[in-house]
C-alpha cells in the first residue's frame, strides 16, 4: 500500500485557498457507495470490457449454428457458356438451342437467380477449444469487473474518511484559533499594563496568524477532498462541498483479520482464468492441424423475369478439408500460443507472490498504525495537561510567553497527529480486509 498522504499537518501545501462559502451537501457513507456503484465511470468502463469479451464468446456460437445467406443476381449476357447455362437453369432449353450457330453466337440472354445458402459446421475441433478460450476470457473480465467494484468501494471509503478528517482538522484549528485569540487578548492586556514586552505581544500575534493560515489550508483541503469524492461519484460539485453526516471517530476498533492470501480473491481468480484461456488457445492451435467437416446446401430459383420463380433446384453436400501445409503459419501460431501461455503462468505466479508480499506488509503496517494511535493519544493527553499547567502558571506570572505558545502549539499539533493516526489505522484496516477478500 502506498504511503497515505498527510493532508492536514502543519506546513501542508494546497492548490487554492477557499472557505466554506459554498453550498453544503450532507452525505452518508452508505449513500456515497450507492451513488458510486451506479455512476462511477471506471465501473462503466470495466463493464464495457466485460461486454466486449462476452460478445467475443457469443461469436463462437457460429461453431454450432448454421450460416444462412440469401442473394438475388441479375445478368444479361451474350457469352456462349453463360447464355446456355442460364437457359439450362431456367429449364427453357429446346432442340433448336443445340444449333451450333446459336451455341456459338447466342442472342442476348437475361437471367435472374434467387439463391438461399446454408453452411453448417459439423466437426471443427480447433474451434471448440477456441470457444472455451473465449469463455475463460469472458469469465476473467467478469471477475476483474467485480474486483474493480471492490477497489472502488475501498477508494470511496478512503475519500470519505479523508473528508471526515478534513472537517475534524478544521474544528481543531478553529478551537486553536479561539484559544490563540484568547491568549492574544490576555497578552495585550498584560502589555498595556507594562507587565510584558512588545516582543511577547509580537510572538503571540505571529502565532495567531499562523493558526489562521493553517485553518485556511485546512478548509482548502476539505474542498479538495470533496472534489475528489465528487469525481468518484461522477458528479459535478461546482461551488458545492460535501459534508459527511458521520464524524471521524476518535477511537479504533481492533479486529482479527486472516492474513493468508485467499485463492478466492476476484483478481487472483481472474488471473487463473486468463491462464486457462491461454492454455485453451494452445490446444486450439494444435487442433488446427486436424481436418474439418462441414455441410452445405443451397436452394436456387431461376427465371428470365425479375424475382421470377419459374425454375427451381437445390444442392446439398458435405466437405472434409485438411490444411496439410500453410507455409509454417499454423506451426508459428502454435509456438506463439505456447509462449503466451508460459508468460501468463509466470505473470500469474509473480502476481500471487507480490500480492502475498503486499498482504504481509500491510499487516505489519496495521500493527504499526495501532501503536502510533496509542502513542499519539498518550502524547495528546500529555500535551493537553502540559498546556493547562503552563496556562495556569502564566496567569500567575510564573511562565514565559514563549513557553505558553510552545505548549499551545504542541497541543494543537498532537491533536491533529492523533486524528491522522486514527485515520491511517482505519484505512489500513479496510485495505487489509480488501486484500483478504
Amino acid at each position: 500500500m502506498k504511503q497515505i498522504n498527510t493532508l492536514l499537518l502543519f506546513g501542508i501545501l494546497s492548490f487554492s485557498a477557499v472557505g466554506f462559502s459554498q453550498d453544503t451537501l450532507t452525505i452518508s457513507k452508505k449513500e456515497i457507495w450507492q451513488k458510486a456503484s451506479d455512476k462511477n465511470l471506471q465501473i462503466k468502463i470495466v463493464n464495457q470490457d466485460f461486454k466486449s469479451a462476452q460478445a467475443d464468446y457469443r461469436q463462437s456460437n457460429s461453431l454450432f449454428l448454421p450460416s444462412i445467406s440469401a442473394s438475388h443476381t441479375a445478368i444479361s449476357t451474350t457469352n456462349p457458356l453463360m447464355a446456355f447455362g442460364s437457359k439450362l437453369n431456367q429449364e427453357i432449353l429446346t432442340q433448336s438451342d443445340f444449333n451450333p450457330a446459336l451455341l456459338n453466337n447466342p442472342a442476348r440472354t437475361k437471367n435472374f437467380a434467387t439463391k438461399i445458402e446454408v453452411l453448417q459446421p459439423l466437426i471443427n475441433v480447433d474451434g471448440l477449444y477456441g470457444r472455451q478460450a473465449a469463455k475463460a476470457k469472458m469469465q476473467a473480465f467478469q471477475l476483474q469487473t467485480e474486483r474493480t467494484k471492490e477497489y472502488l468501494e475501498l477508494e470511496v471509503n478512503k475519500a470519505f474518511m479523508e473528508l471526515q478528517l478534513g472537517y475534524k482538522a478544521v474544528k481543531v484549528l478553529e478551537k486553536a484559533n479561539t484559544t490563540a485569540a484568547a491568549n492574544l487578548k490576555l497578552i495585550e492586556n498584560y502589555f498595556k499594563q507594562g507587565i510584558l514586552q512588545k516582543t511577547d505581544l509580537l510572538s503571540v500575534q505571529v502565532r495567531v496568524n499562523e493558526i489562521k493560515n493553517q485553518l485556511q489550508y485546512a478548509k482548502s483541503n476539505v474542498q479538495n477532498a470533496s472534489d475528489y469524492l465528487g469525481f468518484l461519484l461522477n458528479e459535478d460539485t461546482g461551488t458545492k462541498v460535501y459534508k459527511p453526516i458521520e464524524e471521524l471517530e476518535n477511537a479504533i476498533a481492533i479486529q482479527t483479520i486472516n492474513t493468508t492470501l485467499s485463492s478466492n480473491r476476484k483478481d487472483i481468480q481472474a488471473m487463473d482464468k486468463s491462464s486457462e484461456a491461454y492454455a485453451k488457445m494452445v490446444q486450439s492451435s494444435k487442433m488446427n492441424f486436424l481436418p474439418r467437416l462441414n455441410a452445405f446446401g443451397s436452394y436456387e430459383l431461376y427465371d428470365d423475369k425479375l424475382f421470377g420463380t419459374n425454375a427451381k433446384g437445390y444442392l446439398i453436400g458435405a466437405q472434409v478439408s485438411w490444411n496439410v501445409f500453410d507455409g509454417y503459419k499454423s506451426i508459428g501460431k502454435m509456438e506463439k500460443a505456447k509462449a503466451d501461455f508460459q508468460k501468463s503462468e509466470m505473470e500469474n505466479q509473480q502476481y500471487k507472490s507480490k500480492s502475498q508480499l503486499e498482504l504481509n506488509k500491510t499487516n505489519r503496517q496495521l500493527k504499526d498504525a495501532e501503536n502510533k494511535v496509542n502513542l499519539s493519544k498518550l502524547a495528546l493527553e500529555q500535551s493537553q495537561e502540559a498546556y493547562r499547567i503552563r496556562s495556569n502558571r502564566f496567569t500567575q506570572g510564573l511562565e514565559k510567553t514563549t513557553d505558553l505558545l510552545q505548549a499551545e502549539t504542541q497541543m494543537s499539533q498532537k491533536e491533529l497527529e492523533f486524528l491522522q493516526a486514527v485515520f491511517e489505522y482505519n484505512f489500513t484496516q479496510e485495505y487489509l480486509q480488501f486484500l483478504t477478500k
